[in-house]
């Protein structure tokens, strides 16, 4: 059963903003903060991040174009490489996404909890009703159809946009200044440093990632060598205005010192801006908003499901589909159930962070490098009005050299995680040829 394309440039913009807008952007800064104490240093960090997932989105907007496929995030890996490879990089990041989804369920239950829990459900057992609940919600909606999810995707995102837009706009009009909110005590600034910085780009580079997955919808959009590029451009260009714009806001109330002793920072600058009643709206406001990366993630994973069970490295049933609704209910589930998992677990974004982009960093940055074989491989396209980087090869080798500088910053920081995720890649390779050595070989009468 064969994926019918029915989305449009539209809807697949609104895909990128949510794939890459999760609830990072109302945490992440206070990560970066710590790592980065010097305005000049912590702003040098989203700037930079912003310039560098630029380029790599204008990358994956060709590798997009050049192979637009269901699931093209794995196939390209197979494609420029060898499935074992392919295998290998998708089958974790795949639980890295599942990760990902259940580090911004956990942020969002930071917001609401307080507002709606009674104190004796402020953590455990209050923390797990309230980042299952949205995810057990999306799955039913996300069973009802893909046109489905991407309508309340649109909707979801939207409504996020406005809200960061009116929240920043509110900080202008605002008669607060730095000095008449910040009563929490900076810590003393930090010398520059090329491993501080490394440390501050992780938080950042987890809060600009994303929008790679967006080439994982190429058997689901309309025109998509024309679409999959505009649609990645408009979406990244909308989504480092909007992160530079918000933690401007974030900056001119709260302070680096405010960031720093910050979790819900989108809820305290509204209550430090409209007060009581302005800091519960919007911690309302930003649990509605975790459904929108959620429901995308829900959206986009179980198509790279799609694309190894083709390969015959996933079981056949990862790749059927509904023929009237579009869903692969088995993926949809499996991928749903490896969330539910990982929420039972885990129960903090900082345990999450490096786990998860130690995975992303050597994920993306790999998949960066299929530009270079796919040039060669797809010369012929060059003819016609395909989409073409400007400035290659300089954009996509500051692309992969800037994530291996975070990918050695991590294993620094973080030695154990980094061990951890390569053993994790290596059992990947393992499974990958226990599975095509037990598969039974097609006999020809």
């Amino acid at each position: 059963m064969s994926i019918t394309p029915k989305l449009n440039r539209f809807d697949l913009s609104m895909i990128v903003i949510s794939l890459v807008v999760g609830m990072g952007i109302f945490a992440a800064p206070g990560e970066v903060a710590i790592s980065s104490s010097n305005p000049l240093l912590y702003f040098g960090a989203w700037f930079f991040g912003g310039a560098v997932s630029l380029c790599g989105a204008l990358t994956f907007a060709e590798i997009g174009a050049r192979y637009p496929t269901t699931g093209g995030f794995y196939k390209v890996f197979s494609y420029c490489f060898h499935p074992a490879f392919a295998f290998m990089i998708n089958w974790i990041l795949v639980i890295s996404n599942a990760a990902s989804v259940a580090a911004v369920a956990l942020i969002g239950a930071e917001y609401i909890n307080p507002i709606i829990m009674p104190a004796s459900l402020q953590n455990g057992t209050g923390i797990r009703i309230m980042t299952i609940t949205p995810v057990l919600v999306l799955y039913v909606i996300n069973f009802l159809g893909i046109k489905m999810s991407a309508r309340t995707q649109n909707v979801l995102t939207i409504f996020k946009i406005a809200m960061i837009v009116v929240l920043c706009g509110a900080v202008f009009k605002s008669h607060l200044t730095m000095g008449t909110y910040n009563a929490i005590k900076t810590v003393v600034d930090s010398p520059f440093s090329l491993s501080t910085f490394g440390v501050s780009l992780i938080a950042v580079f987890f809060t600009y990632g994303g929008y790679q997955q967006t080439i994982n919808f190429g058997g689901d959009i309309i025109n998509a060598k024309t679409n999959i590029p505009k649609a990645i451009f408009a979406g990244m260009v909308t989504v480092i205005s909007l992160y530079l714009l918000i933690n401007f806001a974030y900056y001119s109330v709260l302070g680096i010192g405010g960031l720093q002793h910050k979790t819900a920072l989108a809820a305290t600058l509204a209550g430090a801006i409209f007060g009581t009643v302005g800091y519960k709206i919007i911690s309302l406001l930003m649990f509605v908003s975790v459904l929108a990366f959620i429901n995308v993630n829900i959206m986009a994973n179980p198509r790279v499901y799609y694309a190894m069970a083709e390969d015959g490295i996933l079981p056949g049933r990862f790749k059927k589909v509904n023929q009237q609704t579009q869903v692969q209910e088995f993926g949809l589930s499996f991928f749903v159930a490896v969330v539910l998992i990982i929420l039972f677990f885990v129960g903090s974004f900082q345990k999450i962070l490096s786990y998860v982009m130690f995975f992303d960093t050597i994920g993306l940055s790999t998949a960066a490098v299929t530009i270079f074989i796919l040039r060669k491989k797809t010369r012929h396209l060059n003819q016609t009005d395909i989409y073409t980087m400007k400035w290659y090869p300089v954009l996509p080798i500051i692309f992969i050299a800037s994530y291996w500088f975070v990918t050695v910053n991590i294993f620094i920081e973080n030695p154990l995680a980094a061990v951890i995720c390569s053993c994790a890649f290596l059992v990947g390779l393992i499974i990958y040829f226990i599975t095509k050595r037990s598969q039974k070989p097609i006999i020809i009468p």
